[in-house]
């Protein structure tokens, strides 16, 4: 009688979000956001999420993030499920596995770059140096080692979205959320924002969810999900991004 070799479980996946629905309600008035919806994403893809303007797009990013509370369903994230976390659990998970890319740069005016940069890991408790090391390091990462004193308004706004991308990844987090990172930038600088995501996604396997309306961004992604009120309507792979 030979021993039997139990078979390792399958890693489960880096985010599991299974029925998730949210309302939003305002006196007697009542909005479905999202409409119980299914999605998974494994380490190190690069995802777009797209959809007309009130498809539920933000409200999906914010609901998988745990910026927002869900009204039903289950999200896991790196297998954790995010919502039987108290608020100060959640809260201390989403700094330290989760990255986030706006829109808006959101950085403070006066900061310098590497004081912007360094910000989330001293809201975590590493110590000064080390924390001012690694956003140096990661500032020369995204192209901008020669800028890491200039405040944000000495810097372009493709520069800008740089550091707010450097802020997002100094803490290696798990995932990285961007919410139309190109939105406030002209094409050249867009284009310029997104090959480095790319990149940072096929040299470094990091993880990224990002939400755009712009169709020639979604044709370059290798996979990208679209929404329409509330739910996915499609969901396609690539074998190569596009361009």
């Amino acid at each position: 009688m030979t021993d039997s070799v139990a078979t390792p479980a399958p890693p489960h996946p880096l985010l599991a979000a299974t029925g998730v629905r949210k309302v939003y309600r305002t006196g007697s008035v009542e909005v479905t956001a999202l409409r119980g919806l299914d999605l998974t994403v494994e380490r190190g893809e690069l995802v777009g999420v797209m959809g007309p303007s009130g498809s539920g797009k933000t409200t999906l990013l914010n609901c998988l993030s745990g910026l927002d509370d869900i009204d039903g369903g289950l999200v896991e994230v790196d297998g954790r499920d995010l919502f039987a976390m108290s608020d100060a659990e959640r809260t201390e998970h989403r700094a330290r596995t989760m990255g986030f890319v706006f829109q808006a740069f959101n950085l403070i005016p006066v900061f310098s770059a590497a004081e912007n940069v360094e910000l989330p890991l001293l809201l975590v408790g590493t110590a000064p140096r080390e924390a001012r090391a690694r956003a140096v390091e990661m500032l020369g990462r995204v192209g901008l080692g020669h800028r890491v004193g200039h405040r944000p308004s000495e810097l372009s706004g493709g520069e800008q979205q740089r550091v707010t991308i450097a802020r997002a990844l100094v803490a290696r987090p798990a995932v990285v959320w961007a919410d139309e990172p190109t939105g406030n930038l002209d094409s050249a600088m867009a284009d310029q924002v997104m090959d480095l995501l790319r990149t940072l996604n096929r040299d470094e396997g990091q993880t990224i969810v990002l939400v755009t309306h712009d169709e020639a961004i979604g044709r370059r992604l290798p996979r990208l999900v679209r929404m329409r009120d509330g739910r996915l309507v499609a969901d396609t792979a690539r074998a190569a991004a596009v361009g």
